[in-house]
C-alpha cells in the first residue's frame, strides 16, 4: 500500500511555482502512478488544508548535455493543486 508520503514527493520551488501560490495554487512532484484522487488525499493528509482541484500533467524528458556525454533527463509527472478559500500552507 502506498502511503502519502510515496505519492507526493516535493513541493515544487521554482519561479513559477512561487508565482501561482498567489492564487492558492501549490505544485507537486508525484508519483508517476498517482491518481488525482490519491494526490488530494495526500495533500489533506500531510498539510491539513482543504483541497479544491487537482491538475495533473507529466513533463517529458528532454535531451541534455554534459560535457561529450549526451541524453535524457528523467520525465516525471506533476500536480497543480488548488486549495479552498482561506486555507494555505506554510512553506518555510
Amino acid at each position: 500500500m502506498k502511503t502519502c508520503y510515496d505519492i507526493i514527493q516535493t513541493l515544487v520551488r521554482t519561479e513559477k511555482g512561487t508565482m501561482i501560490q498567489m492564487d492558492r495554487k501549490y505544485l507537486f512532484h508525484v508519483a508517476k502512478k498517482a491518481n488525482k484522487i490519491e494526490i488530494k488525499n495526500a495533500v489533506e493528509e500531510i498539510y491539513k488544508v482543504k483541497v479544491q482541484a487537482v491538475n495533473t500533467s507529466v513533463v517529458p524528458s528532454k535531451m541534455k548535455r554534459v560535457r561529450q556525454e549526451q541524453g535524457p533527463t528523467t520525465p516525471w509527472k506533476k500536480a497543480v493543486v488548488t486549495l479552498k478559500e482561506g486555507q494555505s500552507i506554510e512553506v518555510t
